[in-house]
C-alpha cells in the first residue's frame, strides 16, 4: 500500500502552470481566466497558462484527445521547473487517461495539482496508486476568477489567498479552516483521520476501474464529497453503492460540501432533502458529520488534501487541518 507522499512545498516565485486536464476553455471565458491567474499571481507565483487551455483547440467536449491530455500533463509532471499545476475546470474527459500518466514522474517529484469536479478522478487515483496529496481546492476560470468575485468579498478573497498560500507553501499544519457561514451539524461528535473524497459520482465511478482506492485505505478516514445536478434519488444510490462496498464501515467521519442543483424528492408528502438521504444511509452508524462546508461548485473552495489528517468536530462545526499537505524541499 502505498505510503503517503506529499509535494514539495512551493517557494514565492515559483513556476505555477494552469492546464486543461479535462474540459477545454470556452469562447468568452478569457477574463475570467485572466482574473483567476491574478488571483494566483497574488500568492507570490509565477504563472504560465498551458497552450492546452484555447478555446481554438478541443475534441469534443475536451482538450484535446486522452493521449494529448496526458502528453501535456507528463510533460508538467517531468518538468522540474514546473513546481504546481492547476486545472482551469473541470469537465468530463478526466477518465480517459488515468493509464496514461506518468506515475513514476510523481514518485520522483511529487508536485501539488488543484482542482475539484472532474479532476477529482485525478485525485483520487494517484492518491491511490502513488500516495500523492492532491489538492481538492478551486479551478482558475470559474473558481478563482469567478467564485471568488460573485460569492464572496474581498474580506473572504484575502482569507483565502492568505490560506492556500500557507497550505502550499508551509511545512506546517494549517489549523482551523475559516468558514465563510454556518456549517451544520448532521450528526454529532468528534474524529481525526485523513481526508479522502471529492465529487461523489466520480468516486463511485472510479471504485469500478483498476484505480480505486483499496478498502483499507478508508479506515479510519474522514470522506468528504460534494455533489450537483442530481436529485437525491441518485445520491441514496451513490451512497448505497459506497456502503455495500463496505466503505461506510470503515470511515471514522463524513464531511458533506454545498450541494449544487440537487433536487429533494417531493411525492405528495413532506419533501426528501440531502440530510434525510444522508442518514437514511448511514442508518445507525455513529459517526459525526458535518455539513454545508465551504467546498463544491457554487462556493469559493476551501482547500481539501487527500491523505491529510484532519479533526472533524461536529459539535462545534468545526474542521481542521492537523497535518502539513506539503514536504520542505
Amino acid at each position: 500500500m502505498p505510503t503517503i507522499r506529499r509535494p514539495r512545498a512551493l517557494r514565492s516565485g515559483d513556476l505555477v502552470v494552469v492546464t486543461a486536464p479535462s474540459d477545454k476553455l470556452e469562447p468568452g471565458e478569457e477574463p475570467l481566466l485572466a482574473r483567476g491567474v491574478a488571483i494566483l499571481e497574488r500568492m507570490g507565483f509565477r504563472v504560465r497558462v498551458s497552450p492546452m487551455v484555447d478555446p481554438a483547440r478541443s475534441r469534443w467536449w475536451a482538450s484535446g484527445t486522452p493521449a494529448e491530455q496526458a502528453a501535456e500533463l507528463n510533460t508538467l509532471l517531468r518538468d522540474p521547473e514546473v513546481r504546481a499545476i492547476v486545472a482551469h475546470t473541470g469537465g468530463q474527459a478526466t477518465m480517459g487517461y488515468l493509464d496514461l500518466i506518468d506515475l513514476e514522474a510523481i514518485r520522483a517529484d511529487p508536485k501539488p495539482i488543484l482542482g475539484y469536479s472532474d479532476i477529482s478522478l485525478l485525485h483520487m487515483a494517484l492518491y491511490a496508486r502513488t500516495g500523492l496529496v492532491g489538492f481538492h481546492a478551486d479551478i482558475v476560470t470559474h473558481g478563482f476568477g469567478s467564485d471568488w468575485y460573485t460569492l464572496g468579498d474581498e474580506a473572504r478573497r484575502s482569507e483565502l489567498v492568505d490560506l492556500y498560500t500557507r497550505v502550499l507553501t508551509k511545512a506546517e499544519a494549517p489549523g482551523v479552516l475559516p468558514a465563510r457561514g454556518v456549517w451544520e451539524t448532521w450528526q454529532p461528535g468528534r474524529t481525526q483521520g485523513p481526508l479522502v473524497g471529492g465529487l461523489l459520482n466520480r468516486l463511485v465511478q472510479l471504485q469500478g476501474t483498476p484505480f480505486a482506492l483499496p478498502a483499507e485505505r478508508f479506515d479510519g478516514a474522514v470522506l468528504f464529497w460534494e455533489e450537483l445536478q442530481r436529485p437525491v434519488t441518485r445520491i441514496w444510490n451513490d451512497l448505497h453503492a459506497l456502503r455495500l462496498s463496505g466503505v461506510l464501515d470503515r470511515i471514522a467521519g463524513m464531511v458533506v460540501g454545498l450541494p449544487t442543483e440537487v433536487t429533494p424528492y417531493e411525492d405528495g408528502a413532506d419533501p426528501v432533502g440531502l440530510r434525510d438521504v444522508v442518514l437514511d444511509v448511514l442508518a445507525q452508524r455513529d459517526i459525526p458529520v458535518l455539513a454545508q462546508v465551504d467546498f463544491g461548485h457554487t462556493s469559493p473552495n476551501l482547500p481539501m488534501p487527500l491523505g491529510v489528517r484532519a479533526d472533524v468536530d461536529a459539535d462545534n462545526r468545526t474542521l481542521s487541518l492537523i497535518e502539513s499537505a506539503v514536504a520542505e524541499r
